[in-house]
């Protein structure tokens, strides 16, 4: 497992951008997909963007187009960009980290969580 470490939360006004970085430690940072969730109060967690170990990225269907993931293996870095932001993106967001090979997509394939950080968007 990879120790994760989110940063860039905060306050924004709609239309507005912040990105989100996610330090990860380890010396096989590359061997690893990585993903990030999101968690509003009172829902459950849901999926954002992942980023695969050959830079294939996915998106959920809620902010393709707005937001971008990247990832620096020679920082150890993964990267969320997120544009045009509503109040509906309100959330705890969550880097995650999977060693292995399974849907992106699904919570139960990532094996490392980041503690998250608040993103608030006022209208």
């Amino acid at each position: 497992q990879v120790q994760l470490v989110e940063s860039g939360g905060g306050l924004v006004q709609a239309g507005g951008s912040l990105r989100l970085s996610c330090a990860a430690s380890g010396p096989t940072f590359s061997s690893y997909a990585m993903g990030w969730f999101r968690q509003a109060p009172g829902k459950e967690r849901e999926f954002v963007a992942a980023i695969g170990r050959t830079i294939s990225t996915y998106y959920g269907d809620s902010v393709k187009g707005r937001f971008t993931i990247s990832r620096d293996n020679a920082k150890n870095t993964v990267y969320l960009q997120m544009n045009s932001l509503k109040p509906e993106d309100t959330a705890v967001y969550y880097c995650a980290a999977t060693y292995y090979t399974g849907s992106y997509y699904s919570r139960g394939t990532y094996d490392s969580w980041g503690q998250g950080t608040q993103v608030t968007v006022s209208s």
